[in-house]
């Protein structure tokens, strides 16, 4: 039986970029850098307690990293309001992988996930 996730009309959008001049791949330090923007789709405000992230190398070697709110804050996101942060991830692999979850609380008292979908952290190819 599969169960879906209740994202309770919390979209969440990611971009990433890789930071070449913050790694050193002969050092296998690869530093990406994820945008994430939260938007209240729905009709109830919500805050964001704390958040969850598993993070697989391409090496299949996974890092858990859970915490208090967002860069030091908890946003409180009334309907249609967004939040957006950038925040990095250090890899050892130029190729990654992170998903993950915040856990939000709304206003009816209803605590709730929210699942940040899988998203790919690459070095990009340069072609000679």
């Amino acid at each position: 039986m599969s169960m879906e996730k209740k994202n309770n009309n919390i979209l969440v959008d990611v971009e990433t970029a890789y930071l070449e001049h913050e790694s050193d791949p002969e050092k296998a330090r690869y530093l990406f850098a994820y945008t994430i923007t939260i938007k209240n789709s729905g009709l109830i405000s919500a805050r964001l307690l704390s958040r969850y992230w598993k993070i697989t190398g391409g090496d299949g070697h996974e890092q858990e990293v859970q915490g208090d709110g967002v860069i030091g804050q908890h946003p409180y996101l009334t309907p249609e309001q967004e939040f957006t942060y950038t925040s990095a991830a250090m890899l050892d692999t130029p190729v990654g992988m992170m998903q993950g979850h915040y856990i939000m609380l709304n206003d009816d008292g209803e605590r709730f996930e929210v699942d940040i979908p899988a998203f790919t952290l690459s070095v990009p190819q340069t072609l000679h």
